[in-house]
Parts: C-alpha cells; structure tokens; sequence
C-alpha cells in the first residue's frame, strides 16, 4: 500500500511544506511570511492561511497523515507521537522555550480536524533519554537537562545501522550535528544518552557560544553591559563565528581563510578543536566502544572544517559523513513507520 504524507515544518520566518510519496519527496515548498512582532503561537492565524493558499494553488488534497517538527514540550522518550491535546496545551501554556517549532504541531492540528487524518511529531528538541548521571551538573539548582537536534541526530544514526547490517538498538555511535548550534551525543543502543545542549554547552559553533567560564559568565551578567535578554541573545544567536568574526556563514569565513586572513584561519580550527574535543567526551560515556561516528548538518559539507575534526577523532572510531539537515525525509519517516505498523504510536503526557 502507498501513503501520502504532509510534512510540516516551521521557521522563525517561513515554513517548509513538503509532500511524501512513501519515501519519495514529490513537491517541497518553503513559504515565506510577513515580518511580525507577534508572539509566536499569534502568529498561527496567518501562517495556516499562507499555507492553505498555496496548497490551494497546486491542487494539494488527499493526504494519509500529517506530520509536524516537534515543539520544545516536557521531556520525552524519542517516537513518533500523536498531536492531543495535552500537548498541544503543553506549547501553549508550559513551553520550555518559545520557538518557532511550537508552531508545528498547531498547524498539523489544524489540517488533522480539518481532513479527518491523523497528525503526528517526530523525535522533538526535547527527546530525554539520558542516564542519570547525565543529569547531574556540579549545582542542585541547575540540572542537565536534554535538549538536541534529536530529529536529524534520529534520523542518520537509523541510516548509518541500516547500512552496517544491523538495528539502531544493536549499535553505539557519537552523533555529532554541525549547523548554527551544535549537538554532539552518544547513542547507547539507540538511545540518545546524554547531550550537550547546543544553547548553553559544548563547542562553541556559526551563532553559540558554548560552554564558558562560569565565574566569568556571572561577572558580565552583573556588569551592567547587558541586560538578561541582551546576553542570553548575545550567547545563543551572536555567539561563536558571528562573535568573532561578524558572520555566521562558514561559506564566508573559509572565503576569508582562502585570501589568507589567518585570524579567521584560527578561530576555525578552534571550533574544529571544541568539535572534536566533544567527540572525544561522549566517547567516553560509551565507555570507547564506538561503533562509528557520524557527522551531519550543514557544516558536514565544508571539506576545511570536517578534515580538521576527523584528524583529532580518527583514533576512536571511523567516521561517516551524513551532511546537511534531512528533517523533512525524517519526519516523513518518523509518520511513515506508523502508518505501515512498524512502529506504534507514542502518547504524549
């Protein structure tokens, strides 16, 4: 039998729409949308009826399912979910941060009631597998907690077992997500073990600043140069390459290091070194045995940065380049293994 998915998946300024064939995307689409100071679940109005006219336009009808990016929602194992409406209550009432992705499980929603089919997430920011001493951080007050690009991360560690000849849950890789955030993690027979939350850890990357020092941290916060909004903005959106060298476009910065500006040249391989470094920690919470380590997002594309990394990390494990995002194939995926009966689906509460 063959399904026909919608998948759903919203930005800070657009929405991708992308239309499954069973595993075959046939139409993909990124909708554009006015410039708001709204609140993001405000903006849900406007963003449906961007979506609804240009499906309107293509003929778009008759979907099996359809399936949303994830919000940032409580803890969760990692599964394919179903949007009730406790989770939906959930993003609009206890978010763990306001996100544009909040959005995504409205909109499937939406359509869901709309087309009597069912709506579905996929592996959320928040999927929490981690081992209990993964939680623990050197202060009661602030535990760990599991935050990651846990979709894609998911998604390329199935394709990688796939092509060992074996399951997800007979494996254990290092995943490391390369985009403007940086997720790097093991994977202990599949499960998403521990983290480095890519907002407020590990290496620093094109727009995070990463883990820094913590006495130093505190002493800027209380220095009166910022206020808490301008800081944490300064850490998670004009940290890294943006904060040392005014760019979060490694395209741009490896241009710079072609013309022979050795600042820029320096600063890469710095982020190359907290990379692997990385790699190297979660390493150890799989005790050395590492099946294979993965590098993927975009940044896995850059035949400068990937060498670097490699070089530091090639005695752990051999490494598997799986570039760019694939969220869009893994949440048709994530829909898919459901509506075949692969994989049942998870309820949120």
């Amino acid at each position: 039998m063959s399904w026909k998915v919608l998948v759903i998946n919203p930005g800070s300024t657009s929405t991708k729409i992308a239309v499954y064939q069973d595993e075959n995307c046939v139409k993909e689409k990124t909708i554009y949308h006015r410039e708001s100071k709204l609140e993001i679940l405000e903006e849900l109005p406007e963003r449906l009826a961007d979506i609804r006219s240009w499906m309107s336009q293509e003929g778009l009808e008759d979907f099996d399912a359809i399936v949303a990016r994830g919000g940032l929602l409580k803890p969760i194992p990692s599964g394919t979910y179903r949007i009730n409406a406790k989770m939906l209550e959930d993003l609009r009432l206890r978010p763990q941060a306001h996100h544009a992705s909040n959005l995504g499980a409205f909109i499937a929603d939406a359509f869901s009631r709309e087309w009597e089919i069912p709506a579905f997430i996929v592996d959320p920011v928040s999927v929490d597998e981690f081992n209990p001493l993964a939680r623990y951080s050197g202060l009661p007050e602030l535990p760990r907690r599991a935050l990651s690009h846990a979709l894609n991360i998911k998604a390329v560690a199935r394709d990688v077992a796939r092509e060992l000849g074996k399951s997800l849950q007979e494996c254990n890789f290092v995943v490391a997500h390369l985009g403007g955030g940086i997720s790097v993690v093991p994977l202990e027979g599949g499960r998403i073990v521990d983290a480095n939350d890519a907002n407020q850890g590990g290496p620093f990357s094109p727009e995070r600043a990463g883990a820094l020092p913590t006495v130093d941290l505190v002493k800027l916060a209380f220095s009166g140069k910022f206020t808490e909004k301008e800081l944490i903005t300064r850490m998670t959106r004009k940290g890294g390459l943006s904060a040392y060298l005014n760019t979060n476009d490694a395209r741009e910065v490896e241009r710079r290091i072609l013309e022979g500006d050795a600042y820029a040249l320096e600063v890469y391989q710095a982020m190359a070194y907290q990379i692997a470094k990385e790699i190297g920690a979660m390493s150890t919470v799989l005790k050395g045995k590492v099946d294979r380590i993965i590098l993927t997002g975009g940044l896995a594309y850059s035949t400068v940065l990937v060498p670097w990394i490699i070089e530091r990390i090639s005695f752990i494990a051999p490494t598997v380049i799986k570039p760019g995002e694939g969220e869009m194939r893994a949440l048709a995926l994530g829909a898919l293994r459901v509506l075949r009966g692969e994989e049942q689906p998870k309820e949120y509460d």
